[in-house]
């Protein structure tokens, strides 16, 4: 693909990609893994373990790079800067992901229906809607989502949390959506 890389072992890590080779599993689950490190790393999913804790908040992580980042947000810092807009980011890969916003590149393709994908995680999103699958659960009436995103909207529901506040009359709402449906009556009122 003509990419750049400072080291032959990032290298090697990104070939991966294009070939597809795999070479350690998971015995909980079967996942197969480029690397003996990033093994370990999943391995703590199953396990629960996150040996990684943030001294400010308290908050664990399964791997340092994560708590890393996590930092970030008590100190503000975002070393990752875009070169044609200048927005500016706390991780590399959120760059990255962010730059294709400019490139147009989509490298991410669904085998089903053709349809790329700038980002890996928007993929594996588009992919439930062929298998069907909605792995997020409500607590509290089982109702089942696509996205965790969808769950977190629909809990609101239970808990009466409505966290989006119109900032001219004060009204709360449950969902960002409502708000900016609201937003038009203030306009509509505007002589």
């Amino acid at each position: 693909c003509g990419k750049g890389f400072t080291s032959v072992s990032r290298l090697n890590r990104h070939r991966i990609i294009h070939t597809g080779e795999k070479f350690y599993n998971c015995n909980e689950c079967g996942k197969a893994l480029s690397s003996h490190s990033t093994l370990i790393i999943h391995e703590r999913i199953h396990t629960g373990e996150k040996p990684c804790k943030c001294k400010v908040c308290g908050k664990a992580f399964r791997q340092s790079s994560a708590l890393i980042q996590h930092q970030r947000m008590h100190t503000g810092e975002r070393p990752y800067k875009c070169n044609e807009c200048g927005k500016t980011f706390r991780c590399n890969s959120s760059l990255s992901n962010h730059q294709r916003i400019h490139t147009g590149e989509k490298p991410y393709r669904c085998e089903e229906c053709g349809i790329s994908f700038g980002q890996s995680s928007a993929l594996i999103q588009h992919r439930r809607i062929h298998t069907g699958e909605k792995p997020f659960k409500c607590n509290t009436c089982g109702k089942t989502f696509r996205q965790s995103s969808s769950r977190i909207a629909h809990q609101r529901i239970h808990t009466g949390e409505k966290p989006y506040e119109c900032n001219t009359c004060g009204k709360l709402f449950n969902h960002r959506s409502s708000l900016t449906n609201h937003y038009k009556v203030h306009i509509e009122d505007k002589p």
